[in-house]
């Protein structure tokens, strides 16, 4: 990973390693909030020189630590500043909307030294989507800059009559403002002598923001938030020291990205580009933290209902009861030139909200959630039967409406990801094979709760539906030749016949028919299919395969994980194991080892996984991907309104022993322990705590 990155809320500021944002740069470096960089060039000097990088981390997430030194500084033969004399030392962190960043100076010369520190700062009030030469458009002008000794304002009045503002303050009074926006300081340091210099950078929109408090203050406050997150969420323990990592990271990385727009804290999609609610993936991420902390999904749930679709729009692909794809803030969306406030164009984001309005309260016994949003319910049920079935044949299907939408809108939304075995690109409507399967996995989880609230005859309906889309289903879908599920329906109901990881998805709703289900998992873990690293996103023998493509044969984690929840539910171990196994070996050759959003899909031949140049990293559903690997290897399914929880577990290689602490299921806590048996090399679990009020049913 070539760039820094730290977050909290919905403000985030990425830089170089060295912790600079250079001017001009075109990597999208810049201080972030509602889709706008608020700045956009900040560059430190010592003696107008760059210091040298010594070390970089963000590996804490919340904060970030970048050790620096001065090169070797003389003129004329006279020494002005010994090489490596003076150590700098970079830490900032976000909290409550600003950015702190302390810089402190340590003098490792054995005599008294003096030097100038300059600071330069630059906000272009860029839109998001123009950062990302995504767009172009009609904007506002930066206005002059407010400055003071120990203050400077950089200013910019939209178009859509929004004044936004970058507020840089100093706690040094010695201080020299230069008309480009460079802070200069002196300092004079005796020998180990430490002094320091700290910024608070805020954006204000419309007079708006945040008041700044001391940094060591705000420091405590952010790491307490942190301790409480590790206190409240499931904890691991194993004697395979690269899961424990894993995981601690996952959920290191998923606590980062939790933003709370006033229903509660819910995962944005990842960093750097993605930072802003996004339907189908914040609901993956949801669906993947339930065992560690299913919260997260009420407030997902909860957030995503207050934007559901409520009429009909087609510059937005709105219609009423859809569940939106993604919303951003900038001055492009806010002048409606673009369509993403909010945008509706995903297919799939709709079964999702269902699917995990019923796995969460198969965790946690909320029905009281279900009772509140059954309004929101009720609607994604009718559009999931009306207008996302607008041809009448049973299958959900999507076609792009607005003129600067998505065209293709599942989860694979590249325009080549749809692709024929002759090569050539599908045409919508598009019914895809996995959003049959949330839709059919969303109505059966759904019929057995509405049935406990008293709704009787739309538990039957669901369950009605359901079933006839399964047969449906598998008569339109399974590709006879292949022995595999075509990943589509075009325009002209034919099967679009790629390999794809598309209904591995299937697996999970209990679908499939068994022996079709079988085949789906050997493909899946066959060499044209398993890498060694990961599932690949299509096979090797399929027309549209590419390594080095975003969804055509590329590895991407969070897909794994939900065919990782199908196969463990369909009770495949072994191949579930060595899934997880491969993802685990890739992760080891990522930075913190942290499982990137994607990575290209060669085989071990190469060496190590190949990077994909521009995945984010920390992705939200990929980080939620160790955690499905506990689930799995658990085998868990806690059922709150028949009172059990199942455990079929299975460890992976070089594990004999797991210990789960302060798992939340129903109103309590379970904490269990899993060994491998020397004799029979079977899991034995110990149940260590139960408060859930659930029996626990172990099978082997």
């Amino acid at each position: 990973m070539d760039y820094r990155v730290i977050k909290e809320n919905d403000l985030f500021l990425m830089t170089d390693k060295t912790g600079d944002i250079p001017a001009g740069n075109t990597a999208g470096h810049g201080l972030y909030t509602k889709d706008t960089r608020f700045l956009s060039g900040m560059e430190i000097r010592i003696n107008g020189m760059t210091p040298i990088l010594l070390s970089s981390s963000a590996g804490t997430n919340y904060i970030a630590t970048i050790r620096m030194t001065n090169p070797h500084m003389e003129s004329d033969g006279q020494l002005i500043l010994w090489r490596e004399s003076i150590e700098l030392e970079r830490q900032r962190f976000i909290y409550e909307g600003a950015l702190y960043e302390t810089i402190a100076f340590t003098n490792f010369y054995p005599k008294p030294v003096a030097f100038d520190f300059t600071a330069r700062f630059e906000s272009d009030f860029a839109d998001m989507f123009v950062v990302r030469g995504f767009q172009n458009g009609t904007f506002g002008e930066l206005l002059p800059d407010i400055q003071d000794p120990q203050k400077l304002v950089k200013r910019y009045k939209g178009t859509d009559g929004v004044e936004r503002q970058t507020h840089i303050g100093w706690d040094r009074k010695e201080t020299t403002v230069q008309e480009d926006s460079t802070v200069a300081f002196t300092f004079e340091l005796a020998p180990k002598e430490r002094q320091s210099v700290t910024f608070f950078i805020a954006p204000y929109i419309d007079g708006q923001g945040p008041e700044q408090v001391p940094a060591e203050q705000a420091i405590q406050q952010l790491k307490a938030s942190y301790q409480e997150w590790d206190t409240n969420t499931t904890s691991v323990e194993s004697n395979l020291p690269l899961f424990d990592h894993l995981y601690d990271r996952g959920l290191q990385d998923l606590r980062v990205l939790l933003t709370d727009l006033g229903h509660g804290q819910f995962p944005v999609a990842g960093l750097p580009w993605y930072a802003v609610p996004f339907g189908r993936d914040s609901l993956i991420a949801a669906l993947q933290m339930l065992s560690a902390e299913p919260n997260v999904a009420k407030g997902t749930l909860l957030t995503l209902a207050s934007y559901q679709g409520t009429k009909h729009d087609v510059w937005r692909d709105e219609e009423p009861g859809k569940i939106m794809h993604e919303i951003r803030y900038g001055e492009l969306a806010l002048t409606n030139q673009v369509p993403f406030t909010p945008y509706y164009g995903t297919i799939d984001a709709t079964p999702l909200f269902l699917l995990l309005a019923a796995e969460y309260v198969q965790w946690t016994g909320d029905t009281a959630l279900i009772e509140q949003l059954m309004p929101n319910i009720e609607q994604a049920l009718n559009w999931i039967d009306v207008h996302g079935d607008a041809d009448g044949d049973r299958f959900v299907e999507y076609y792009q409406k607005s003129s600067k939408g998505i065209a293709n809108q599942g989860w694979k939304d590249s325009g080549d990801s749809v692709v024929h075995s002759n090569g050539d690109y599908a045409k919508a409507p598009i019914a895809l094979a996995e959003v049959q399967g949330y839709v059919y996995h969303a109505k059966v989880k759904l019929a057995p709760i509405l049935r406990q609230l008293g709704k009787e005859a739309m538990a039957q309906e669901l369950e009605s539906s359901a079933e006839e889309l399964r047969q449906r289903f598998e008569a339109s879908f399974w590709m006879e030749e292949e022995g595999f599920y075509a990943i589509a329906l075009d325009a002209d109901k034919k099967q679009v016949q790629s390999v794809t990881t598309n209904p591995g998805h299937v697996l999970m709703s209990g679908m499939l028919q068994p022996d079709r289900a079988a085949a789906v998992v050997q493909r899946l873990v066959a060499p044209d299919m398993f890498s060694g690293y990961g599932i690949r996103t299509m096979s090797t023998e399929s027309a549209g395969y590419n390594p080095m493509s975003y969804h055509d044969g590329s590895i991407w984690p969070h897909d794994n994980s939900l065919v990782l929840l199908g196969m463990s539910r369909c009770g495949y171990k072994a191949e579930t194991m060595q899934v997880i196994e491969g993802l685990m070996k890739a992760a080891e050759s990522f930075e913190y080892h942290r499982l990137p959003e994607l990575y290209c899909g060669y085989d071990e031949s190469i060496g190590e996984p190949v990077p994909y140049p521009v995945a984010c990293s920390p992705q939200a559903w990929a980080a939620g991907t160790p955690l499905v690997f506990l689930q799995t290897m658990l085998g868990i399914e806690p059922d709150t309104l028949g009172s059990t929880i199942r455990l079929n577990p299975v460890l992976p290689s070089g594990m004999t022993d797991l210990t789960v602490r302060n798992m939340t299921v129903a109103q309590g806590k379970l904490s269990l322990s899993i060994q491998l048996s020397p004799q029979t090399k079977t899991p034995v679990v110990q149940v260590l705590n139960n408060t859930t009020g659930l029996q626990v049913i172990h099978h082997s």
